[in-house]
């Protein structure tokens, strides 16, 4: 049981979630900054008033024989006078600060709040257990050497409180309408953008399965077409890889379809009538030749299905290229000797520096043997003529590159068909070596496998017959290992 399993990402969910949690969370931020900015909107024209009645108020104190007096006529009372919601309380202090009017208790403002006469000031404070708004200022008098008396205008602040509720209400209550509207807007839109993904879902589905056509990149948006780019690439590599398989599979067929028939045919043979030890024998001898024919064409493949299928897992380690060609040359020499070839090897030796390449030991060594195998089966020989086959291992003093040869003096590749022999299952018209056409193409896949590149050409041009001389060339320097 996968507890801990990571639930499928839905790309639908994940583009609403980026979109709509921003729009949530900055809704309630939004609220309070609406609040904010209204408690100061809705007591910007209540200060106003407050400082027109300290200025009205400022201007009803008179100097009577040297000392400050204070009438507060009817229509000031009526100014004056509370409404429903608020309370207004006045104080006017003499210069002394003897009281003239007003509340006594009223708040006096901080000892050290130092304004100019005639300057109107607001300060919040707290009467009789209510907040209230005080509008205050200091009044020069006619009186030598005498301090500024003081007006003060203050106000409780319930209309600040009820206008500000009010213009929030009057802000957010239109958005619990539009915050669902817009949710249901993004909704249909994102369901509207992802619709070109459902289409190219359909596209795909409704293809048979042996369709493995490039899908249309201009059908499909611009930040989806890098994503069906690669997979009109997928498929391409996939139409090559199936076709590959197919031709390979009927080659495969095809090769090793010779040698049952023969297997089926001598066995006919040897169960005909009249048939005498000899013909038994002789159709034993084809049969063993047949099957041996047969084992071989199969190892050929395995080795060439195994060198394809090793690409991504290759175990690569210093292997040293003149050791392991000295060995696989030194195996294959009674093969060559029973043929009267002459086999041997020159160039650089085990050990020294510079021979050494980055890779698999098996599949070197496989990849040397079929060039050997190759150039045994390809060079004729007999006792008054006999072939040679020589493997090297060089290192070019410039630029460091390890190369591989093996030459022999066989009838050569003409130059038309030189590329040919590096498919598989293809040889050379006119020879009746046996083999499996398969040598040369495992060659070709090893040395990709190890950025090595193949190439053949003639061992001694301008004779006959030219040979064939086939080098191996690495493209990463041996002292990188």
């Amino acid at each position: 049981m996968k507890i801990f399993q990571r639930e499928q990402r839905s790309l639908f969910g994940e583009i609403l979630d980026w979109m709509l949690t921003p729009l949530l969370l900055l809704w309630p931020v939004s609220l309070v900054l609406t609040w904010l900015v209204a408690q100061g909107i809705a007591g910007k024209p209540f200060d106003r008033a407050l400082e027109y009645n300290v200025g009205a108020l400022a201007q009803l104190i008179t100097v009577h024989h040297n000392h400050a007096q204070f009438v507060l006529p009817l229509p000031a009372r009526e100014l004056l006078r509370a409404d429903d919601a608020d309370t207004v309380f006045y104080q006017v202090l003499g210069p002394s600060g003897e009281h003239l009017s007003g509340e006594k208790d009223l708040p006096r403002p901080p000892e050290d709040d130092k304004i100019s006469p005639g300057e109107v000031r607001m300060r919040d404070a707290e009467f009789r257990g209510a907040d209230i708004k005080v509008a205050y200022t200091w009044v020069k008098l006619e009186i030598p050497n005498s301090k500024p008396a003081l007006v003060q205008v203050a106000e409780t602040m319930d209309k600040r409180s009820v206008l500000a509720t009010e213009i929030v209400k009057g802000v957010m209550l239109p958005q619990f309408v539009i915050l669902p509207l817009a949710v249901l807007l993004v909704w249909l839109a994102l369901v509207q953008a992802i619709k070109p993904l459902n289409r190219l879902e359909e596209r795909i589905r409704a293809r048979s399965p042996d369709d493995l056509s490039p899908l249309d990149v201009e059908a499909v948006p611009l930040e989806v077409a890098p994503l069906v780019s690669s997979v009109n690439d997928l498929l391409m590599r996939l139409k090559d890889s199936i076709a590959t398989q197919k031709r390979f599979l009927a080659d495969a067929a095809h090769q090793l379809k010779t040698p049952l028939a023969g297997l089926r045919m001598q066995a006919d043979l040897a169960q005909r009538e009249g048939a005498n030890a000899e013909d038994l024998k002789q159709s034993l001898r084809q049969i063993g030749r047949s099957s041996i024919r047969a084992t071989h064409t199969v190892n050929q493949l395995l080795a060439l299905a195994r060198a394809e299928s090793s690409g991504t897992v290759i175990n690569h380690q210093p292997c040293d290229l003149a050791r392991l060609t000295m060995d696989v040359t030194r195996d294959c020499a009674p093969r060559a000797m029973d043929k009267h070839i002459d086999v041997g090897y020159e160039g650089a030796q085990p050990g020294v520096e510079g021979v050494t390449v980055p890779g698999n030991l098996t599949l070197l060594k496989e990849m040397v043997r079929n060039l050997v195998d190759n150039a045994i089966n390809y060079t004729p020989s007999n006792t008054d003529k006999p072939g040679v086959i020589t493997t090297r291992v060089l290192i070019d003093p410039f630029s460091k590159v390890l190369v591989l040869q093996v030459e022999d003096s066989g009838s050569g590749i003409p130059a038309s068909e030189r590329e040919l022999v590096f498919q598989p299952f293809y040889r050379v018209l006119g020879t009746e070596a046996d083999g499996s056409g398969l040598g040369l193409p495992i060659v070709l896949e090893i040395a990709r496998q190890h950025h090595a590149t193949v190439t053949v050409e003639d061992s001694r041009p301008g004779q006959t017959p030219p040979g064939a001389c086939f080098t191996v060339r690495f493209s990463r320097a041996p002292d990188s290992v």
